[in-house]
């Protein structure tokens, strides 16, 4: 399956060696709001463990090696290091491989023991508190009907999914402020950045994959430049100040 590649144009401003701005369609700003949703442990894992800045890859390291031993009986470690999405379903969101749109569905498996008790799991290898029996009794949970339809009405409205609407381009600054775009935007925009002769300027259309998509995540942690970064600077190192 081919890779999933978004489009951008670039405003560069040549002479500062610096992107000004971008206009982004509808499916760049997406993942770039998407990016909030995302669980600590995935950026983590995302990045690369010795890529996070600061201890945290550290601290998922531990977790993943320490042995199954010294876990809760009831804890798994994908509770911590492959989290469940935090937004519901119908959010169709492209790169990084982490959003799907799923199917539909009112029907989820849940186990208890034989013996009756009132504890529910939905793994059918745990094991009852009370009695110490596996959980293997299948139960069938059934969404209320609210759910569904709120669900269906998301699919359908019209929205194409994601969390902006197809209406407008949009700009995204260096620093990574998102806002409609339009012709008066854009001229006050370039008297912000004083600029005086516009044949500095010049327009570049770059793609942005998977690869990109790492290299903004991690800017978008440490940098005011993002855009400058990931599509000027290439694979330059990021300088990390600590105060």
């Amino acid at each position: 399956m081919a890779e999933t590649k978004l489009r951008i144009k670039l405003l560069v401003d040549t002479g500062g060696k610096r992107v000004l701005f971008a206009e982004a369609g509808k499916d760049c700003v997406d993942f770039l709001f998407f990016i909030l949703s995302l669980p600590l442990s995935t950026l983590i894992r995302l990045l690369g463990k010795q890529q996070t800045v600061g201890s945290l890859g550290n601290l998922y390291q531990s977790f993943e090696a320490l042995d199954e031993s010294y876990i809760q009986p009831n804890i798994t470690k994908d509770i911590l290091l492959n989290p469940a999405d935090a937004l519901p379903g119908g959010y169709s969101v492209p790169l990084l491989s982490l959003k799907k749109a799923p199917e539909a569905s009112t029907v989820k498996n849940f186990y208890s023991c034989h013996r009756g008790c009132n504890y529910v799991s939905d793994d059918p290898q745990a094991i009852c508190p009370n009695n110490r029996h596996a959980m293997s009794r299948g139960m069938t949970f059934v969404a209320p009907p609210q759910l569904i339809e709120k669900q269906d009405q998301y699919c359908s409205s019209g929205g194409g999914g994601g969390f902006v609407k197809e209406v407008v381009t949009y700009i995204v600054m260096d620093d990574l402020v998102v806002q409609p775009m339009s012709t008066i935007s854009s001229i006050t925009l370039l008297n912000k950045f004083n600029i005086n002769n516009v044949s500095a300027l010049e327009e570049k259309v770059v793609d942005l994959g998977m690869n990109e998509a790492v290299k903004l995540l991690m800017a978008s942690l440490v940098s005011n430049t993002v855009l400058t970064h990931v599509f000027l600077n290439g694979d330059s190192s990021l300088v990390i100040m600590v105060d």
